[in-house]
């Protein structure tokens, strides 16, 4: 249901940009506002992006989002034995995101800034859930490869800290 929802909301995004190109290209006197003009194929040639979107669409959510592990070093504590959460909450929120909810060794992270919150079609969460290893992170690919190694970078780097 996620994987249907998120390319939905892909198509509507690209479709609701294409509209916002084109209204300023209108607006800025560039091109006529006339159908026939701004395509070469008329109405055909919409039909063909629309189809284009779809497919772009149904596709995007399978790279586009991932889940991916951030690796602790050996032997660190559990979770609240060595101050491990507030460090992941301080690291996430370093990043501009802000705990949403948190559950038994599960924590859920939205981005705190509204303009970046809509670039990413409000599909902004990260969930991170504790792992015997180290934390799993789900969300955006882009940003999950951030936080991981941010995490990772945290954790290694300022261990004797913990």
């Amino acid at each position: 249901m996620t994987y249907l929802r998120r390319a939905i909301k892909s198509f509507f995004y690209y479709c609701i940009l294409l509209t916002v190109i084109l209204t300023a290209l209108v607006l800025l006197h560039v091109t006529e506002a006339d159908v026939q003009t701004l395509f070469r194929g008329g109405w055909t040639s919409v039909g063909e992006i629309l189809l284009l979107f779809a497919i772009v669409s149904a596709i995007y959510p399978r790279f586009g989002y991932t889940t991916k592990e951030a690796l602790l070093p050996e032997g660190q504590a559990a979770v609240g034995e060595s101050g491990e959460r507030e460090v992941l909450i301080e690291v996430m929120q370093n990043r501009g995101y802000k705990l949403e909810e948190e559950g038994d060794a599960v924590w859920k992270f939205r981005l705190r800034n509204t303009v970046n919150r809509l670039s990413r079609m409000a599909e902004d969460r990260i969930t991170i859930t504790r792992t015997p290893s180290g934390f799993s992170l789900e969300g955006l690919t882009k940003d999950v490869v951030r936080l991981v190694h941010a995490i990772e970078y945290r954790f290694v780097n300022h261990s004797s800290t913990l």
